[in-house]
């Protein structure tokens, strides 16, 4: 197979505040055939996430930045189109912490192959993937939500929230989710079925969560941060448990974020507040595979992806993320399977 050429997506500069296009840079190159050990992937799905708006910044984190100049990584689906391995061959699907490029010259123990009957390949950078493992671990791990708790999650339209609350839901929990448009509002209701769904946008949003949460909070399962959840937090019950899981509102602001001091919350509550990457947890990842394929199958959890195609669209469906344009996953589709 002769040399091909492959597009990329660099980070051109760090953003300042809310990340714009001109972040981006478009750049080709060539890559060679595999050598031993090694494959050549097709670029199928690109996953976008809110943590990568961190990386672009130079702060110290518990993931590497993003170098200037150098492409942005992230989760991928890709398809095998030449090997020179022994256990990856041609057609097989495979997941991993790839570059945004259209194509990939991979070590194979960089990957992880994915089984394309188990589920559509692309849950893999869903519900049976980082967000669905990241709702998992930190609800049940941290949270531990008892049979008639009441379960609140903020970004509950999101990719991780929307997993949260049905999980939350099949342990019998109360689940009150958080969002922001009347789709969102009416998805959580009538398809994943939450018990109460508040608008953080409405002027009436503290006392519409009050009366949400009649019985106070017993778990809070934080994903944006913020002035949401502090209004969150003052309603939490003796013995609340709080997984900090991402703080979505704060990832663009240009000065810090100031708001109020909650550790009298957590001091006269005897509550626990958590934070937690998900890779904490790799030793355990099958488990949770495991878990999510078998209530998908069952039909206990569903899910719902926006999808975006087009490699040159992928900084669009990113910064979309921040405007909360997407329900469920957000993914970027860039090209079919080869072999089916």
């Amino acid at each position: 197979m002769t040399s091909i050429t492959t597009k990329q997506i660099r980070l051109a500069k760090r953003p300042k505040g809310m990340p714009e296009k001109s972040d981006f840079e478009w750049n080709k190159m060539a890559l060679e055939n595999p050598d031993t050990g090694e494959v050549l992937l097709k670029t199928l799905y690109v996953s976008v996430d809110p943590y990568m708006r961190g990386r672009m910044s130079d702060s110290k984190s518990y993931v590497k930045p993003y170098e200037v100049g150098k492409m942005i990584t992230g989760g991928v689906i890709a398809e095998v189109i030449d090997s020179k391995s022994s256990d990856l061959q041609k057609g097989d699907v495979v997941i991993g912490d790839l570059g945004w490029q259209t194509y990939h010259l991979v070590p194979e123990n960089q990957l992880r192959k994915i089984n394309p009957e188990q589920a559509p390949i692309s849950t893999h950078l869903g519900v049976l993937g980082m967000p669905g493992m990241t709702a998992y671990f930190g609800l049940l791990d941290i949270g531990k939500p008892k049979e008639g708790e009441t379960v609140v999650v903020s970004g509950a339209a999101g990719a991780v929230g929307t997993v949260v609350g049905q999980i939350a839901k099949i342990a019998g929990a109360k689940v009150v989710g958080i969002a922001g448009t009347q789709e969102k509002i009416n998805y959580l209701k009538n398809d994943l079925h939450f018990d109460e769904v508040v608008n953080y946008k409405s002027e009436n949003f503290r006392d519409e969560l009050k009366q949400a949460c009649q019985d106070g909070i017993d778990v809070y399962y934080d994903n944006v941060g913020g002035e949401v959840s502090d209004s969150v937090l003052r309603l939490i019950n003796k013995g609340a448990r709080i997984p900090v899981c991402g703080q979505i509102s704060l990832y663009n602001l240009e000065k810090p974020d100031l708001g109020p001091r909650i550790q009298s919350q957590l001091l006269i509550n005897s509550a626990l507040m958590k934070g937690f990457i998900v890779s904490d947890y790799g030793a355990h990842f099958e488990e949770a595979i495991q878990d999510l394929a078998k209530w998908l199958n069952e039909g206990r959890l569903t899910y719902r992806e926006t999808v975006v195609e087009g490699f040159n669209n992928i900084p669009d469906a990113f910064l979309g993320l921040f405007k909360g344009e997407n329900i469920g996953k957000y993914i970027v589709k860039v090209a079919d399977r080869e072999v089916n």
